[in-house]
């Protein structure tokens, strides 16, 4: 499989994960659980859905806008709950558009952003780009994770999943 073909995929996976996760049993947790610390890096399954909201911002400004917003990983975008969910359900959508106007020879180039430290970064860009839908799927786990200790059970969200649903459409 190619990158580009690869990342499509990612982009896809971004997506339908996220959009399995909002509709899991996150949108039924009480107030009080929605913004429990679970022991999560962000604490609660708040902080954790405001973090990944960030990072895919930042992540989006840095590849497809050139740009190196400086933010701290914590803040908190939206202090309630449709908002921060609708927000985040709106920007996974962005990734495979971009992906899509992207030429074949970019995977093997660099990325150049400024970290939130002032330091200026130049790292591959595929492995970069990979990251990006890394990260969010460590945070998705956590999230899961925490569902299941507040005794919800969890979405399923391996991405062969949406590789046999994919494989299954005519």
């Amino acid at each position: 499989m190619s990158l580009p073909n690869y990342f499509a995929s990612l982009g896809r996976y971004h997506v339908w994960a996220t959009n399995k996760l909002l509709t899991s049993n996150l949108k039924s947790l009480s107030d009080a659980d929605w913004r429990r610390d679970c022991g999560l890096f962000f604490r609660s399954v708040h902080g954790t859905l405001n973090h990944l909201l960030l990072a895919d911002n930042l992540w989006y400004a840095r590849f497809a806008e050139g740009r190196s917003p400086r933010i701290p990983l914590d803040t908190e975008l939206h202090s309630e709950r449709a908002a921060v969910c609708e927000a985040l359900a709106q920007a996974v959508t962005r990734w495979s558009p971009w992906l899509a106007t992207l030429a074949p020879e970019r995977y093997d180039g660099e990325l150049a952003y400024t970290r939130n430290n002032g330091e200026q970064v130049r790292i591959p860009f595929a492995p970069a780009l990979g990251h990006v839908f890394n990260h969010a799927t460590h945070h998705r786990g956590q999230l899961t994770a925490a569902l299941t200790g507040m005794v919800q059970p969890g979405p399923e969200l391996d991405w062969v999943y949406l590789l046999q649903q994919e494989a299954k459409s005519p």
